[in-house]
């Protein structure tokens, strides 16, 4: 069972009144966001190297992300 919520970081973000209505301030406290298509670029998998392993991230046929080691 998933228990992620993918509009959990959705809070961090707050609306700016003042400019137009599609524009977001950041919150200072906000995860750095990055798109999986910009991360991807047309690819269903890219390799992450963290701490000397390599880990490969992959799209599944589903669409959903998975990590392996």
């Amino acid at each position: 069972m998933n228990s992620h919520n993918p509009d959990a970081f959705r809070h961090r973000y707050q609306r700016v009144e003042t400019q137009a209505p599609s524009r977001f301030e950041v919150d200072r406290t906000a995860v750095r966001t990055v798109s999986s298509n910009a991360l991807f670029a047309g690819s269903h998998e890219i390799g992450i190297e963290h701490h000397g392993s390599l880990y490969r991230l992959k799209i599944t046929r589903q669409g959903k992300l998975i990590l392996n080691k």
